[in-house]
């Protein structure tokens, strides 16, 4: 049994890879950045999951065997559901000899135990956000891996402020390039937002993706704030950093139009205040936000399709007891 945390459509791409040197996407080429791989739409070359290194065939070597092994087990326990990447896991499953239990998303499965656990920090952050208007605040964190330079951590400084909407902002200790924390940030910034917004070293995503304020969640599109953020029906500003969360990103903007993209390479501050100005990601992505938190909520239900896998997994674990025994 293999388990695998990401969504389904970035391990296809994964898996894609001989074919994606064959046809000569890989190594990318900065000329093809912008051209669609018809052999995986909708993803753009900029999208393929690669990541920099001096060993490129070790890369490719790994990745294959990551691919190989997952394809030669008895089932793959999958971090998403059904109703979510069904195209994509109608593509994949005759790839693999074994069965394939998309049960997620798991954080729905401990989610009273997780939002129990909270320290002093959340109820101040709680506090901060009952004091805001429903659907108003960005919540902004790129995640627990990606670091920023100074240059691109002032222009969202700016961006935020100068977007005059209200702003939660986690910025981990060290994640700005050469510093310990806020820094670099522009003097009497903390001053000039007031009330307006809010910087903290860690937050406790569900409960703030949940909470009634938020209204956008800009984020690296890592594959599990992309399931939290679609479980609560938060629209999505889109970041990527690197690997699985170019896929992911292309996958929230255009095939399940939850999110916007604001591409790394254009965070400008015009931009960025653009970007969140715009009132409430338009009327059409909020409905399809809605539309797939109702989905995700079902699939979780008694005979929801995560719910059913869940039943044939438990029943799969135990038929290798009843072969170890006839053996």
């Amino acid at each position: 049994m293999v388990l695998i945390t990401s969504g389904v459509a970035s391990f296809y791409a994964f898996a894609a890879y001989p074919l994606l040197r064959d046809k000569h996407y890989l190594p990318i080429q900065d000329s093809r950045l912008d051209e669609l791989v018809t052999e995986l739409p909708p993803l753009r070359v900029k999208d393929l999951p690669v990541m920099e290194t001096n060993e490129p065939e070790e890369l490719y070597r790994a990745v294959n065997n990551m691919v190989e092994g997952a394809k030669s087990s008895s089932g793959i326990i999958w971090n998403t559901f059904e109703d979510l990447e069904r195209t994509t896991l109608m593509d994949f499953s005759p790839e693999f000899q074994g069965l394939i239990f998309p049960v997620g998303p798991f954080h729905k499965h401990s989610e009273n135990i997780l939002l129990t656990t909270k320290n002093k920090e959340d109820y101040v952050t709680t506090e901060w956000l009952d004091k805001q208007d429903p659907q108003t605040v960005a919540y902004v964190s790129f995640g627990s891996l990606a670091d920023i330079e100074e240059k691109e951590f002032l222009e969202i400084t700016w961006g935020l402020r100068n977007s005059q909407r209200p702003f939660l902002w986690v910025v981990r200790p060290g994640m700005v390039q050469g510093t310990e924390w806020l820094e670099s940030l522009p003097c009497g910034f903390v001053e000039d937002i007031g009330h307006r917004g809010k910087i903290v070293k860690w937050v406790n995503q569900l409960e703030v993706l949940a909470h009634p304020a938020v209204g956008a969640f800009w984020t690296h599109c890592g594959w599990n704030s992309t399931l939290e953020s679609i479980c609560e029906g938060v629209p999505m500003i889109c970041t990527p950093c690197f690997t699985d969360q170019c896929v992911n990103a292309r996958y929230i903007v255009d095939v399940w139009q939850v999110g916007m993209m604001l591409e790394r390479n254009k965070l400008d501050k015009k931009e960025i205040e653009k970007v969140l100005r715009i009132k409430e990601m338009g009327e059409g992505m909020r409905e399809s936000c809605l539309n797939w938190k109702k989905r995700a909520s079902v699939c979780l239900s008694e005979h929801g399709s995560s719910s059913k896998y869940l039943e044939k997994l438990v029943g799969h674990v135990l038929s290798f007891d009843s072969y170890a025994d006839a053996s």
